[in-house]
C-alpha cells in the first residue's frame, strides 16, 4: 500500500514538473528574439570614437538602457565603445576590450580593470594610443559626472603604458581630456 502511494506521489510530482517546464518554454521568446525591454528606462549617452582621419575624436550620441549601478553603466559604455561607431567614426579601442571590474571611491577615482584584449590587441603608435585612452576617458567622463579621475588597469594588474607613449601608472584626470 505504501509503495502504491509513493508511486502516485512521484507521478504527481513528475507531472507537475513537466507541466511547469512546458509552460516556461511556451512563454519564452523564440530563439533570436530579445526579451521585452519596454519597461526598462532609456538614457542618452555620448560616446567618443576616432575620426576617420585618425587625428581627433568625434562624438556620437547613442540611446542606452538605463543601468542602476556605476559598474553596469561603465560596463555598458565600454561595451558600446568596443562595438564601434554607427556613424562616421572609427573604433579606437582594441577589439574585445571589456570592463572586468569597476570601483569608484568617494573622491571620484574610478579604477577600471579592462580585459587583456585592451593591452594585447593594441597595434599602433602614439596617435593610436592617445585616441584609445582618450576615447575611454572622454566617454566615461561625459556620461558619469561623479568620475573625476580614472586609473586604468588590465587583467587585474597595473599597466605602465598601452603602447609606450602615455603613462597609465597614475590616475588620469578627466578634465585633462577635453
Amino acid at each position: 500500500m505504501i509503495r502504491r502511494w509513493a508511486g502516485v506521489g512521484l507521478s504527481v510530482v513528475a507531472l507537475a514538473w513537466f507541466g511547469w517546464q512546458w509552460t516556461q518554454r511556451r512563454n519564452a521568446p523564440p530563439p533570436g528574439v530579445a526579451a521585452d525591454s519596454s519597461a526598462a528606462g532609456v538614457r542618452s549617452a555620448r560616446l567618443y570614437f576616432a575620426s576617420a582621419s585618425g587625428d581627433s575624436l568625434v562624438a556620437e550620441p547613442r540611446e542606452l538602457l538605463e543601468a542602476a549601478s556605476v559598474r553596469e553603466r561603465v560596463t555598458g559604455l565600454v561595451a558600446e565603445l568596443d562595438r564601434g561607431p554607427r556613424g562616421a567614426g572609427v573604433a579606437a579601442l582594441p577589439a574585445g576590450t571589456a570592463a572586468l571590474h569597476v570601483f569608484l571611491d568617494e573622491r571620484g577615482l574610478l579604477t577600471l580593470d579592462l580585459s587583456r584584449a585592451f593591452q594585447q590587441g593594441f597595434r599602433g603608435g602614439s596617435g593610436a594610443e592617445y585616441l584609445a585612452v582618450a576615447s575611454l576617458v572622454r566617454t566615461l567622463g561625459a556620461n558619469l559626472p561623479e568620475v573625476k579621475r580614472i586609473l586604468i588597469v588590465c587583467g587585474g594588474r597595473p599597466i605602465a603604458t598601452l603602447g609606450g607613449h602615455l603613462p597609465l601608472d597614475q590616475p588620469l584626470d578627466v578634465n585633462d581630456w577635453p
